[in-house]
């Protein structure tokens, strides 16, 4: 059983996500004044008592607005709501109680959850502020008195969460998870593959450009493991970003390929490969990530005997600087290959963390240097005196030679093309270091 789950709700900018930064310690989810920033349901985990909870953040009820995009993070508070163990209702004392406060606060009674009411935004040290005894007319018992940006009072909205947490709530929880990235332009389908994974409407879907702003984590378990997916804003070029917001969105997107095992890269089969693309994936490579490229929407495509291997070739040709690479093609609508990722997904990771003995490598390098020799520069050649892995996600081998500049990288590529044969390593880069011998980590 996982961790207790405490969902962080309320109208727009009432400093939710201020709140859900200061909890978790970092920041995760986005804060900007405009009301609207957060949309789907963003986890990060807090610790407290020697605990461990994890923390919901959510867009902004407004309960009444008939905009498509409100209207669907209004579903994605009740989806949060409906898995939480206790609700944090966010208030803000510079506005008092509104009509959107009493609102909320009568869908959290039906829910028949334990709610523990915060009024944010009380800033100043010294007595209570008269406007604060208000919020006692929402009926949900005790405010607390909070201030998400300096930290006051949070000990408190704590102490009154776990009043409410059952005493079966903290168990052990497995650890064993593959973390997977799913990256690429907007709009090929990434929150698609995820809400088909997990089966519900986890992730906003639309048609507008730039709906997925944070990267959000969706923890998944099936017959190939237990995976925990991070659904990630679609990444434009440079010239084509104007928001802030936007620009705070693709941020998160690289932190997400930082944290992550596995990247899933996605690619729109019906608009075909674009510069972006390769762009995107050039991330993963240089983070040292495990990478699969999926080729999404090929159920749109109109099929030819060889229209797979064809757009295969266009890849192969494109993404020549990652050769190593599996592509799949799916449909995130139909569910067509899914299953079929997993089992990418997992022996990808595998490589990625793969461990090789010295003794190993070591006689792969002797057939290697025989097999081919090494190369000279007037008159001098090139000795390999022996090689071992430093370490993993990605592995990295250190070769120890008599002269790092004869050590050209055509033979560099020839020894990881050995490498690869040998062991398989598919879907993982890897990173050669070469050193003189004598010469010491620097």
């Amino acid at each position: 059983m996982s961790a207790p789950i405490v969902a962080i709700v309320g109208r727009p900018n009432v400093g939710k996500s201020t709140l859900f930064n200061k909890l978790i310690g970092e920041r995760l989810s986005i804060v900007d004044d405009t009301p609207g920033v957060t949309r789907d349901r963003i986890y990060g985990e807090c610790e407290w008592r020697n605990r461990r909870i994890r923390v919901i953040d959510t867009g902004g009820i407004e309960p009444h607005s008939d905009d498509v995009i409100l209207k669907q993070m209004k579903r994605q508070a009740e989806l949060a709501i409906d898995t939480a163990d206790v609700i944090i209702l966010v208030t803000n004392i510079r506005d008092g109680v509104v009509a959107t406060d009493k609102d909320v606060a009568d869908m959290l009674q039906k829910s028949g959850k334990p709610i523990v009411l915060a009024v944010n935004k009380c800033d100043r040290i010294g007595d209570t502020p008269p406007e604060f005894y208000e919020f006692y007319n929402l009926g949900l018992g005790e405010p607390i008195q909070l201030s998400s940006v300096h930290g006051t009072g949070t000990g408190d909205l704590l102490d009154e969460v776990f009043e409410h947490l059952p005493d079966t709530a903290f168990e052990e929880e497995d650890e064993d998870i593959i973390s997977v990235a799913v990256i690429g332009k907007p709009n090929v389908g990434k929150s698609s593959l995820i809400n088909y994974i997990t089966g519900e409407n986890r992730c906003i879907v639309s048609d507008i450009a730039g709906t997925t702003r944070d990267s959000i984590d969706t923890v998944v378990e099936n017959k190939y493991g237990k995976f925990n997916f991070i659904d990630t804003a679609g990444m434009r070029r440079k010239s084509r970003i104007y928001d802030k917001i936007e620009q705070y969105s693709i941020l998160r997107a690289r932190m997400a390929i930082d944290r992550c095992d596995v990247c899933v890269i996605m690619i729109d089969a019906a608009e075909g490969y674009t510069e972006q693309d390769s762009k995107v994936a050039g991330m993963a490579v240089e983070a040292g990530k495990g990478c699969i490229i999926a080729v999404n929407k090929w159920d749109a495509v109109e099929k030819e005997t060889n229209t797979m291997s064809e757009f295969r070739k266009t890849l192969d040709r494109e993404f020549a600087f990652m050769s190593y690479t599996p592509y799949i093609f799916i449909s995130a609508k139909t569910g067509q290959r899914v299953n079929q990722l997993f089992e990418y997904i997992t022996a990808v990771a595998a490589n990625n963390a793969i461990r090789i003995k010295t003794g190993m490598l070591n006689d792969l390098l002797s057939q290697a240097t025989l097999r081919v020799q090494p190369p000279t520069d007037k008159g001098r050649r090139l000795k390999i005196y022996y090689c071992t892995q430093a370490s993993v996600k990605p592995p990295t081998f250190v070769f120890f030679c008599n002269n790092k500049e004869l050590f050209h990288f055509s033979y560099q590529r020839y020894l990881e093309n050995r490498i690869r044969e040998t062991f398989g390593l598919e879907g993982t880069p890897i990173r050669m270091v070469i050193r003189e011998r004598g010469e010491k980590d620097q």
